[in-house]
């Protein structure tokens, strides 16, 4: 199993978030770990994006110190070890750890050293990917961002992304950012084609994207479909996470396997591990039960290992790995 979208502070078990609290001095709703779940899981009756990253209030403000992000990122990569998988590139916002006066440098410098400590003791792998924020006052930040990813890559970060309330502010506003990520030759993912059409994935592959960050609204856009088809871009496919945020009304209505049987690098991966209630395995038993063959899943994750952000040799074992697994 291979997870190339993943967030940090929507992956985090209660248990782990219950310990980071009480070393940040933060109040939480509930003491017991079942207690607190409700607070960190989107509703089943969840309405929209935007009432769906509301819950990653709680979990980000108990992040604001390196103890609590090392904490995190080493917590993490434990349980992504323990279920099985073969790699993930795990992604968080640097700007959104500086409430207590950490810079963004100090909060990759420690969700990286998390990250490396998980791996050395559990022998997995995994990668960092830092995103920039959606947002009218994101500017300066996000361009730090950006740099901080230039400096890191190879050193625990192999990418940047764009993330936060696609419909209020739009991916074409992003221009400028990414042609600073493209000067310095920084890979990048774009959520795109979630809580927005067909112009919001045209804007990120626009801007040298080569992996979408869910994009199911592809499905409305023929010619789309067949540039995407075209240029290899691989789709970072989230099933859960778009039912609850209601990109897609339906099981019955989801695209995923259309747009696999039509030629789609598609990709399956859990968004946010604790927000959506979900892991991988719970992903795959979906689709199995929407009609997904085993050569399907093989297809995917064959996808999932050539998209992943590492060197070409490092991408083929990843592809020889998941054989052996299946």
């Amino acid at each position: 199993m291979i997870d190339l979208h993943l967030h940090l502070d929507g992956s985090l078990p209660p248990e782990l978030l219950i310990k980071m609290a009480e070393i940040e001095g933060v109040s939480l709703p509930a003491e017991e770990e079942e207690e607190l779940i409700p607070y960190l899981t989107a509703p089943e009756d969840c309405g929209s994006l935007n009432e769906y990253l509301e819950k990653f209030d709680l979990p980000v403000s108990c992040m604001q110190s390196r103890e609590t992000l090392i904490l995190a990122a080493e917590g993490l990569v434990f349980e992504l070890a323990r279920e099985g998988l073969l790699y993930a590139e795990i992604r968080f916002a640097p700007q959104q750890h500086t409430r207590k006066g950490l810079t963004q440098r100090q909060v990759v410098e420690a969700v990286a050293e998390g990250i490396r400590k998980g791996c050395e003791k559990t022998g997995f792998k995994a990668g960092l990917i830092l995103c920039c924020m959606r947002g009218g006052e994101n500017q300066k930040e996000n361009e730090e961002t950006i740099r901080l990813a230039k400096e890191f890559l190879g050193n625990g970060v192999c990418a940047v992304d764009l993330a936060g309330a696609e419909a209020l502010f739009p991916t074409s506003g992003f221009q400028e950012l990414f042609a600073l990520g493209k000067e310095l030759s920084v890979p990048c993912t774009i959520h795109a084609g979630e809580a927005a059409g067909p112009e919001s994935i045209r804007a990120a592959l626009s801007f040298g994207a080569k992996r979408i960050g869910h994009g199911v609204g592809c499905v409305a856009d023929e010619a789309l479909m067949e540039q995407m088809i075209r240029e290899k871009i691989t789709l970072e496919v989230c099933v859960i996470s778009n039912l609850q945020t209601r990109a897609v009304p339906s099981e019955e209505d989801h695209p995923i396997l259309k747009l696999l049987r039509r030629g789609m690098r598609v990709t399956v991966n859990t968004d946010n591990m604790t927000v959506s209630g979900t892991t991988l395995e719970k992903e795959f038993a979906l689709l199995k039960k929407m009609g997904m063959t085993a050569q399907e899943q093989r297809q995917m994750l064959h996808y999932s290992a050539e998209a992943a952000f590492l060197p070409l040799e490092e991408r083929e074992a990843l592809k020889k790995a998941v054989d052996r697994c299946l």
